[in-house]
């Protein structure tokens, strides 16, 4: 499971994503496409047209970093989004079911209170 603070966002490109690119281009597809600061410290998640390998972007206040993974089998889910944006936030146990390979469109989650502040 993975933890972050929860003043930390996660943004999630809806387009497949040349794996190719490095800092730069993520960082570029996270202020001109999906219209967020790449410095923000949140993290911008992308998937490639196969959907077997999986880049997250985040600068951590001395640097860009990319977390990397490639599935040596099966693939990612594809998240779809209803209103056609470049973007969609998820949250964080979402991005560690689709990283862990759950399928999260047949999972229901319980409710839950959910207190959610941003600064």
């Amino acid at each position: 499971m993975l933890t972050l603070p929860c003043s930390v966002r996660i943004f999630l490109y809806t387009q497949p994503a040349d794996m190719r690119c490095g800092f730069n281009k993520l960082s570029m597809f996270a202020t001109n496409i999906m219209g967020y600061d790449p410095f923000s410290g949140h993290l911008f998640v992308y998937f490639n047209k196969r959907g077997d390998k999986c880049k997250i972007l985040f600068w951590d206040r001395t640097g860009f970093c990319i977390w990397y993974k490639r599935l040596e089998e099966g693939t990612f889910e594809r998240i779809t989004n209803p209103s056609k944006r470049a973007s969609l936030e998820i949250d964080i146990t979402k991005l560690s079911l689709i990283l862990e390979g759950i399928d999260i469109s047949n999972a229901k989650q319980r409710k839950r209170y959910n207190r959610i502040i941003y600064l």
